[in-house]
């Protein structure tokens, strides 16, 4: 492991600041996916600033009916609290589909939202990959395919993200509030957090450096029903093959692309009258997907059909 400096940050003004100036520094919370690419030299930070003890561990209602998350509570404190449970079933049930039960303990809301790929070759640091070093090529290109993106790929990246929170949020239509390093404020709406490869793979969502998440804001429940499906090699410490998430009229992807995808031919075929089956159709077929996993492609298209069947039948 390289030599890095450390500091527990005393408040989050502090945290942002101490980040947006030193060069390679990043944050710390529960450290579940950064600290094992630190071990393996695929993440090299300089400085790590901690911002675990940070007051953003706590869940409020909102006036409007909703529920504001703070960007430091464990998954699996948030997957277990009554409010989610009762009014969030999908986001609950996304959480609990991720990885093991040791995991969500440590993992924070913000840091799921920006885990890093499970591409592999991202991971074997002896195989060329534009996310690791840009410019040095692409080695899942040509490769296994079972989780390589069928949509919004480029030929620097076929990764894709995996984070179920993400995928159960994005359905949701929530939203991410940040601190900024001048001192102000953003919000952002999941689905845009994230960024498609195009020609620089390593730039993987909208932040600036220092930028940091501090709360989730879920807008009241939809009407509807809500449902939650995810594939995988195996049941635990593997990462998804596909996922999908339904909430009321709106249908998010996993594993997909390398950023949550929102299906929105699937919403326009539903809302048309469309069958489920008919609907994830449509999504599978929309222009720019990778017909070079026709495997994937089936794959998605029979979860997405019975993952809206299931929101259907859970109203």
């Amino acid at each position: 492991m390289k030599p890095f400096t450390y500091e527990r940050a005393s408040n989050a003004q502090a945290a942002v600041k101490a980040v947006a100036e030193t060069p390679g520094a990043k944050f710390l919370a529960g450290g579940t996916n950064l600290l094992d690419l630190m071990k393996l030299e695929i993440e090299r930070p300089t400085h790590l600033v901690d911002v675990g003890r940070l007051p953003f561990a706590g869940i409020e209602a909102t006036a409007e009916g909703g529920l504001r998350i703070g960007g430091a509570m464990t998954n699996a404190r948030l997957a277990a609290h009554p409010k989610v449970r009762e009014l969030y079933p999908v986001l609950a049930r996304a959480i609990l589909a991720g990885a093991s039960g040791q995991l969500r303990n440590k993992a924070t809301t913000a840091g799921n939202l920006l885990q890093r790929t499970r591409c592999d070759y991202f991971y074997d640091t002896a195989k060329p990959c534009n996310k690791r070093e840009p410019g040095s090529g692409c080695s899942a290109i040509g490769g296994p395919g079972g989780y390589g993106a069928i949509f919004g790929a480029s030929e620097a990246c076929i990764a894709t993200h995996t984070s179920d929170m993400a995928v159960a949020l994005t359905a949701l239509d929530a939203s991410v509030e940040t601190m900024t390093p001048d001192g102000g404020t953003r919000t952002i709406k999941v689905e845009a957090l994230h960024r498609l490869p195009g020609a620089t793979p390593q730039v993987e969502t909208d932040l600036a450096a220092g930028e940091l998440i501090t709360t989730v804001v879920l807008p009241p429940p939809p009407a509807g029903g809500q449902a939650y499906a995810k594939v995988r090699d195996r049941a635990s410490y593997a990462h998804g093959l596909a996922m999908v998430a339904v909430a009321g009229g709106r249908v998010a992807f996993g594993a997909v692309a390398a950023k949550p995808w929102r299906a929105e031919q699937a919403e326009a075929a539903l809302a048309a009258g469309a069958s489920p089956a008919e609907a994830a159709t449509a999504e599978m077929a929309r222009a720019g997907a990778d017909d070079r996993r026709t495997h994937k492609i089936a794959l998605v298209r029979r979860l997405a059909a019975a993952t809206i069947e299931d929101a259907g039948s859970a109203r």
